[in-house]
């Protein structure tokens, strides 16, 4: 393993000596004041241009590591002059607005990101998300790599952010809420992240101390927005773990635009890996569009629709897992008999109207309806035996077990079955006067759940069927046993519950200057009213208030540095399997959760090596009260629904990123927190998600004398969080930690042919307008890494072992993309 990683490393310090000087490039698409495509526009610098195609595409090669004024122009158009200094092979995507009738800046600085730094947003790069290697490839895969993003399970696109859990984050694509599916609780069960990659245009992120146009949720808001093509386009991304097809384009008058992605998954390579051996068909496929209609300059159309249906069908036979210290290590060996059979099936369609009735004033009408149907059926047999494992290095039986401890059974069963139904309807308003902003919005959500769960646990160890902690007190002879023999657990429930929410938010926003520094300032409130009613439930109303405040400060200092402050009162307001106890019993007084949220940041801009760096860092710290608290196996989050507890969170997120090798970005980052809550007034433990060092990395590189080879490293290093506790158990007993996770993915990857790369003329490849292959190895150092702990009873010493699960191991894949 050492030389493997010297080589590794060896590897990458070549990969840096020698880079060759190229030029940069400059492309986009010019548009006209209603976003439609102007062709035959002027773009150019000193004596050299170029002119936009019939899509008002243009691509634009200038000298790099000096500052070159561009200037686009068009007949009967204001000209747009701006000055641009890149980076060797580094790519500027510029989508400049020709306007007819206000006068534009005579001459700007690019910074593309700069409002959305001063507003603490981390904008990720789509095409970088494309290509960064991910056993789970998507947004969520690149959103592990930074700081304050955790999760410890590389099957699941699910994230925690600084504390929180996984129901803690919103999504929104183009504005609209997209939701998840329910009964979910393995990674290796999710199939495909919502965000279909291919059809992406932009990214943000927030971890915190968002603003209070976005919603009602504790961590961290993803901000998607999906593009509108100008030109015909099709492209495929093909793997042995399955492959994704995408296509887009527009009418020749310009009004209607779509693009549509097709995806199928198949997880069968990397659950194969694991030490579970099964007959397995983890089977994952949706379809998903958006599309647009420009009516007028004024009143634009657009319609998300997505349709996942989501097959998983299980059938475990052997497992071996071996534990322990090395010098006296012990195996669990199980075999199984059943299967699980699961399916998942979600549908999910919305319109947002938007019109322009002026310069100043946007006004947006968004509806949506999400359908999912979902099935969790199984019933699984497990013989366990607990024994000694061969340490004899020398003898054929090593690893071997060579005796039995204890031995035991278990049998699970569910049926659980769901449906769910959830409308929106939504208006939201901006309003611009010079420095001043204001935005305000209203939303009514009507929630329809009709929930079946039956499922239960019998344990049996050394022959005796194990019963419920606390439910049986053995004083025979005395008085005989003639209690019914129980399951361990049994949880039985059928709840058909509707939801109703109003909700809405105003705020304003002022950017203005002090002297010479630059003031942005934003201050908002939300309010949020939910009555739960249902069959056998006492209706149940509540209504919060959610106050929010930012404000960054650009000093007119020598160095490039914002300073950030924000903060404010956040609520959650429970969704349905926040209501839901452990027993399945439906609580209609549930609180929302509150959180007293405070972040300070500072952005520090730089040149290293003659070119550009960033520093971010935050601090945070959040006041946490009618926490409802939960436990979580695996994915599956069970929340106890009574508000009983209370919890802090308190951190320091760091980020650098740049041009670590030129023309390309990397980045490096650590995060640092503690997170503890307070049950019933016991005394503060860990809570689940209490991730204490975080370290990230992205790291892309290309060889100097092949610069068509790139190589794409994502690396991730945590602490371990607390392992659970078994069922009926009290988490103030259970405080153990699972091992570190630790874990880097490579991807290799050869660009046949792109934009500045083309064939001699009939070649075959230049029917591509890009095409790359290459392979992945997920797991790069094989280590074993877990995700829950197994919990077995020993009959015999009446010990209890928390055995790891363990997730993938090393992997290959190999990857063909393709653009048209």
């Amino acid at each position: 393993m050492k030389n493997l990683l010297f080589i590794f490393v060896f590897f990458l310090v070549s990969f840096n000596q020698y880079i060759l000087a190229q030029d940069a490039i400059v492309k986009g698409v010019v548009l006209d004041e209603s976003n439609q495509p102007i062709s035959g526009a002027n773009v150019s610098f000193e004596n050299s241009g170029t002119r936009t195609d019939k899509n008002g595409v243009y691509i634009l090669n200038i000298p790099s590591n000096q500052d070159i004024t561009i200037k686009i122009s068009h007949v009967g158009l204001k000209d747009i002059t701006f000055t641009i200094n890149l980076k060797e092979n580094q790519t500027y995507e510029l989508n400049p607005i020709l306007k007819t009738d206000i006068e534009q800046i005579s001459e700007v600085i690019i910074s593309g990101r700069e409002r959305k730094i001063v507003e603490g947003i981390t904008t990720l790069d789509p095409e970088t998300i494309r290509i960064t290697p991910s056993a789970n490839a998507g947004v969520e895969g690149l959103l592990k790599t930074l700081p304050g993003v955790s999760s410890n399970n590389e099957l699941s696109t699910q994230y925690a952010v600084r504390g929180g859990n996984f129901d803690e984050n919103l999504v929104y694509v183009n504005e609209i809420e997209v939701y998840r599916p329910f009964l979910i609780r393995s990674g290796q069960q999710e199939g495909l992240s919502f965000v279909n990659t291919d059809l992406v245009r932009n990214v943000d992120f927030s971890a915190g101390g968002f603003q209070a146009k976005y919603g009602d949720k504790l961590s961290s808001v993803l901000d998607i927005t999906y593009r509108r093509p100008t030109r015909f386009d099709l492209s495929a991304d093909l793997s042995l773990l399955g492959g994704s097809i995408s296509a887009g384009g527009i009418t020749k008058d310009k009004k209607f635009a779509g693009v549509v992605g097709v995806r199928y998954r198949d997880n069968s390579l990397l659950v194969d890996a694991r030490q579970t051996e099964t007959n397995f068909r983890p089977r994952f496929a949706d379809v998903q569009t958006y599309l647009s209609y420009n009516f007028s300059k004024k009143f634009e159309l657009g319609f998300l629709g997505n349709i996942a249906i989501n097959r998983y069908d299980y059938e475990p036979l052997t497992r071996q897992t071996n534990f322990g210290p090395i010098t006296d290590p012990i195996a669990l060996t199980v075999f199984y008999d059943g299967q699980e059979e699961d399916r998942y099936e979600t549908y999910f369609g919305a319109l947002k109207g938007t019109y322009r009735a002026n310069d100043n004033l946007t006004l947006k009408l968004i509806g949506s309806a999400y359908h999912t149907q979902e099935q969790e059926h199984f019933d699984i047999f497990a013989a366990y035996f607990l024994g000694s494992v061969n340490t004899d290095i020398g003898g054929e039986d090593l690893g071997e077990v060579e005796f039995s401890e204890g031995v035991g059974s278990q049998l699970t069963h569910a049926r659980n079955d769901l449906d769910a139904l959830i409308f929106n309807l939504e208006h939201k308003g901006t309003y611009t006067a010079d420095e001043h902003q204001f935005d305000w919005g209203i939303k009514y959500t009507s929630e329809d759940i009709r929930d079946r769960i039956q499922e239960y646990e019998v344990i049996d160890s050394a022959g005796f069927s194990i019963r419920p902690p606390g439910t049986f007190v053995n004083d025979q002879p005395y008085n005989p046993n003639a209690s019914p023999i129980v399951p361990f657990t049994s949880v039985r429930a059928t709840n058909m519950v509707n939801i109703d929410r109003f909700s809405g938010f105003a705020q304003y926003s002022l950017r203005t200057n002090i002297k010479e520094h630059e003031i942005w300032a934003n201050v908002g409130v939300r309010a949020h009213n939910w009555n739960v009613s249902g069959d056998g439930i006492s209706s149940s109303s509540q209504t919060v208030f959610s106050p929010r405040a930012q404000v960054a400060i650009k000093p007119d200092w020598k160095s490039d540095m914002i300073f950030r402050l924000s903060g404010g009162w956040y609520h959650q307001p429970p969704f349905y399997r926040e209501l839901r106890d452990l027993q399945g019993t439906v609580q209609p007084d549930v609180k929302a959760q509150q959180s007293i949220h405070i972040v300070a940041g500072n952005d520090y801009s730089f040149n290293m090596w003659d070119r550009p760096f960033k520093l971010t860092t935050e601090l945070y710290y959040k006041k946490l009260t009618d926490v409802n608290s939960y436990t979580i196996e695996n994915v599956r989050i069970r929340y106890r629904a009574n508000n009983n507890a209370e919890a802090y969170a308190a951190g320091f997120d760091l980020r650098l990123n740049g041009e670590f090798v030129p023309g390309t970005e990397s980045w490096f980052s650590l995060g640092l927190l503690k997170t503890e809550e307070n049950l019933d007034d016991r005394g503060y433990i860990d809570r689940p998600t209490d991730q204490r060092v975080k370290i990230g990395a992205l790291f892309q590189d290309y060889v100097p004398t092949i610069p068509n080879l790139k190589m794409y490293l994502n690396l991730v290093y945590q602490t371990g969080v607390p392992g659970g506790s078994p069922a009926n158990a009290d988490p103030y007993e259970f405080q153990t930690r699972l091992r570190d996770y630790r874990r880097a993915d490579l991807g290799i990857s050869y660009i046949v042919v792109d934009q500045k790369i083309r064939r001699k003329e009939g070649s075959f490849f230049n029917k591509f307008r890009e095409l790359n292959v290459g392979f992945e190895i997920f797991n790069l150092f094989d280590n074993l890494n877990s995700i829950t702990n197994t919990f077995v009873r020993d009959a015999a010493s009446q010990r209890q072992f928390a055995i790891p699960n363990f997730l993938t191991q090393r992997v290959f894949n190999i990857r063909l993309g393709m653009r048209f």
